[in-house]
């Protein structure tokens, strides 16, 4: 076999390839070209058997998307385009094509990894987020369009650690590698000696990759004879076209530039010349235009956006927060016993309310319980000592400046002066304090979300922790964990009881009342005291007044203001009034100011109204503006029109995208299989109480009162929350109301009202509550 039958095997080699990586990431067509900002014809053409053969650039970015081999990927597309070995007829020379490199083997870090399975095996790819372009991101762009009308060019990207400056030599190239350019790190055996051995051998069509600059123009031997060789490269029109691509710290920059003292030494002069006019900086922060940009991105689907702007929106540093992220992850993972008790004392102080400083006294004696017995045997004598050095290193800075567990100073509180105090008076000794970094504050909400905080962590909360708001927030947290003389003990003696803070912190929180009168006294008191309530807010009091044309009017003005729970509000009183068109209405003001949520609303009209074709229009809409939960929704309109596999897939893709509602769904459709393990392991995954209720509730009402016992006390871990109770417009709620199916054991074992069932449970079998290890309490005054 060979020539054409050669090229058509590969050809079809290449597309199974692709299908499996699209089938196994359980993602559409349009979904990929998104993520990989492609067209979607481009990505449509890759998959055909028939056409063009795609690019080395397209292929390459499918491979990253999909998890696959691109070093694979690229041979069998080589072979498929009848192409030598040499693409473009460029002559073999340093490096190899552009689109055959995997951008972190260039130093571009990494923002996040996943697992890819491959037959018995599995393994771990590094992943890159979407990209961004910002103002420095035009001076490449011109550059790179200068090479490809034959003119040699030289852009040094200049900033601080992961500002993103290597990702943004990276996508520039791009174009290049789609017309053939070799791309030429030079780092073998070392960086200078690799320059200077090879830069004359350099061809035309060749990326010249100087990451980190330093390393060559500062060399002291060999700096200025590679300065030469570069300016020799760059001025030869023979060997033109050539793109040199460098990043810099400001401070080699700067030492690179500024002129010699008169009669001093000029170590720098021929780099001097080669930088003037050719250096471009990078700003720490992303502006608002490129958050706004981010933003986007994360709507349409990009978690690794996602995560970062609710960590960095505040400040602008997304690049350094993405940088950062997987080597916090590392330290977290790979900290010493201490180090490790220290970060996850912290982590849960953060998920349970305690403000972002967190005292050293408090952390210290909070890790202890967080030790096995072993660990602790070890460390007992040595406590102290080895606390010290575990904040030492939680200290030292990953990319991005970002420091684990790192020291930090309040700022002073500038309020009017009520007293007059002597002049000199020395301020009050300060206690240390510590902030986590955020991306662990994040990832353990996450990762520990079902863990109950042991022993001393309570006990150091007691201690230690004086504010009244916190000490409010962890008593919640303990009692909703029916941790009850945690819970007491936290609240004793500790506020004012005429303050308006006092009855809310004894009262349960308004959301959670099921005597709506009760929050409703609640809410009067805390806003006649001066606490703020958003016009949202308002308009749900205004509403349980049966004030609705107050009520319409605060949600109008909430609207006005963008809360998308506004707009939501205002189109339900519309409805309940039987304006649907009134409702259509503000759902389409709603998209129109950015909420794609009101997508899913329309088509639930639609769908009301006997429309599916309508309503299925509307669901791919709003899965297109990044609305994964649309998915569901579509998938709960298969099911209901008996599309039974159609909507698992959908349920599937819906789970893998982030939906929680979905893996509730695919719970309902394996109990419904018989398969109770599989429906108890996906409810465990969406973390909710209420649903491990819901199982305990079943076992219990089927005779197995021991399995029941287990799941209870998992819920308890996890703590009822207000989310937990029964809402109507709940969507784990409405999906499962949805889903079950007349005489399934789990739906009769359900019982109602479920917002007065939950604390039954706990009360009823642990009227004491229980110990932070999950043992019911002695009885206790």
């Amino acid at each position: 076999m060979g020539g054409i039958d050669e090229q058509v095997v590969a050809r079809a080699e290449l597309c199974d390839r692709l299908e499996g990586g699209l089938a196994r990431r359980r993602l559409t067509k349009t979904q990929l070209a998104n993520r990989v900002k492609l067209s979607r014809t481009t990505v449509h053409t890759a998959f055909q058997l028939t056409g063009p053969v795609p690019s080395a650039a397209t292929v390459a970015a499918l491979a990253r998307a999909l998890c696959l081999s691109a070093d694979e990927l690229l041979g069998l597309r080589r072979v498929a385009a009848g192409e030598a070995e040499l693409a473009h007829g460029v002559e073999e020379g340093l490096g190899r094509p552009i689109a055959e490199w995997d951008p972190h083997d260039l130093e571009v870090h990494p923002a996040g990894t996943v697992t890819v399975l491959g037959g018995s095996s599995a393994r771990v790819r590094q992943v890159l987020p979407g990209y961004v372009g910002r103002e420095h991101d035009k001076v490449l762009t011109e550059a790179v369009r200068d090479t490809e009308q034959g003119r040699s060019r030289i852009v040094v990207l200049v900033g601080w650690s992961s500002t993103g400056k290597t990702r943004a030599c990276w996508e520039a190239v791009q174009p290049l590698g789609e017309n053939g350019w070799r791309l030429w790190h030079p780092n073998d055996p070392i960086r200078a000696e690799a320059a200077v051995a090879d830069l004359e051998r350099v061809q035309p069509r060749t990326v010249v990759w100087l990451n980190e600059a330093q390393h060559y123009l500062g060399d002291p031997q060999r700096g200025e004879r590679i300065t030469a060789a570069l300016h020799s490269l760059l001025t030869d029109p023979n060997r033109a076209p050539v793109l040199v691509l460098g990043t810099l710290w400001p401070n080699y920059c700067d030492q690179y530039t500024k002129l010699p003292f008169p009669g001093a030494a000029d170590p720098h002069s021929r780099t001097r010349e080669l930088l003037a006019g050719r250096t471009y900086t990078v700003p720490e922060a992303f502006d608002s235009e490129a958050l706004r940009k981010t933003d986007d991105l994360a709507r349409a689907g990009d978690q690794l956006l996602f995560d970062a702007l609710t960590r960095a929106r505040a400040h602008g540093r997304v690049a350094q927060d993405l940088a950062g992220a997987p080597e916090l992850l590392r330290r977290y993972e790979h900290a010493t016993p201490a180090a490790r008790a220290l970060l996850e004392a912290a982590m849960d102080a953060r998920r349970l309310g305690v403000g972002l400083h967190l005292p050293q006294a408090f952390l210290t004696e909070a890790a202890t319980d967080y030790l096995t017995d072993d660990e602790w045997d070890r460390l007992t004598e040595d406590w102290i000592e080895a606390v010290e050095a575990a904040y030492t290193d939680l200290a030292i800075e990953v990319h991005g400046k970002h420091a684990p567990l790192r020291r930090t100073t309040p700022r002073a509180q500038r309020r009017p002066p009520v007293t007059t105090e002597p002049v000199g008076k020395s301020a009050p000794e300060v206690e240390p304090v510590f902030r986590l970094a955020d991306f662990l504050e994040q990832y353990g909400r996450t990762d520990r979300y079902m863990l109950c905080p042991p022993a001393s962590f309570w006990h150091a909360a007691h201690t230690h922790l004086t504010q009244l708001d916190v000490r409010g927030k962890l008593a919640v947290a303990a009692k909703i964990r029916h941790r009850l003389q945690w819970a007491h003990h936290l609240t004793s003696h500790t506020v004012d009881p005429d303050t308006a803070e006092a009855i809310l912190q004894k009262a349960p929180p308004w959301q959670d009342a099921v005597d709506r009168q009760t929050a409703d006294d609640i809410i009067r008191i805390a806003a006649e005291a001066g606490f703020y309530f958003d016009p949202t807010n308002m308009a749900r009091l205004r509403e349980w007044d049966g004030d609705w044309q107050g009520a319409e009017t605060m949600y109008r003005k909430g609207a006005d203001e963008g809360d998308l729970n506004a707009f939501a509000g205002l189109a339900r009183l519309r409805e309940e009034a039987g304006d649907r068109e009134g409702a259509e209405a503000v759902y389409r003001e709603a998209i129109d100011n950015g909420h794609v949520f009101a997508y899913l609303r329309l088509a639930r009209l639609r769908e009301e109204a006997g429309d599916r074709e309508g309503a299925e229009a509307l669901y791919r809409q709003g899965a297109d503006e990044g609305d994964f939960h649309a998915l569901s929704d579509l998938a709960r309109l298969r099911e209901r029109a008996g599309e039974r596999m159609d909507a698992e897939a959908l349920f599937r893709q819906a789970a893998d995208a982030g939906d929680e509602a979905a893996l509730v769904c695919l719970a309902v459709l394996r109990d419904r299989a018989g398969d109770r393990e599989g429906a108890e392991a996906l409810c465990r995954q969406v973390g909710r109480a209420r649903l491990l209720i819901m199982l305990a509730w079943g076992r219990e009402v089927s005779g197995d009162r021991k399995g029941a016992e287990a799941l209870y006390r998992e819920a308890s871990d996890v703590g009822i929350t207000a989310s937990d109770y029964w809402d109507p417009g709940s969507r784990h709620m409405y999906t499962f109301e949805s889903l079950v199916s007349e005489g399934n054991r789990t739906e009769a074992a359900i019982p109602a009202p479920w917002s007065g069932l939950v604390p039954g449970f706990f009360k009823e079998r642990w009227p004491y509550g229980l110990g932070p290890d999950g043992t019911p309490t002695a009885p206790w005054p």
